[in-house]
């Protein structure tokens, strides 16, 4: 049943995506890509946002499930990137933060690099 969730919220939240890219107009590999950087911010602050309400009125895990996975999942995975990066911090693991922030941007620059490269 969880798997459900996931899937409409994924659903749900793709179809978000795509819907912003209509309005801001998708990027076409020149000047500022507005519409990824537009949906990732959204993405950052939503889930902070979704966060602080999580530990306030105690969403249960389907509703989590629902909007974190599934919606903010399928809109951008950046806004789970940053709140794990933002959680490490809080841990006070910020040589773990800076490691995960580092290698996360290193390394996914690095394969769709090399992926693009042997794909051409």
């Amino acid at each position: 049943m969880n798997l459900l969730y996931v899937f409409i919220g994924g659903g749900i939240g793709a179809s978000l995506r795509y819907l912003m890219q209509f309005l801001t107009g998708k990027h076409n590999g020149s000047g500022f890509p507005v519409s990824t950087f537009t949906v990732n911010l959204l993405g950052c602050f939503a889930i902070g946002i979704l966060a602080a309400s999580v530990l306030k009125l105690k969403w249960n895990e389907q509703l989590v499930l629902f909007v974190f996975t599934g919606i903010l999942g399928g809109f951008t995975t950046f806004s789970s990137f940053s709140m794990e990066c933002i959680q490490l911090l809080k841990n006070n693991q910020t040589g773990m933060a800076l490691l995960y922030f580092s290698l996360s941007n290193f390394a996914g620059l690095s394969l769709c690099a090399l992926g693009f490269y042997l794909a051409k």
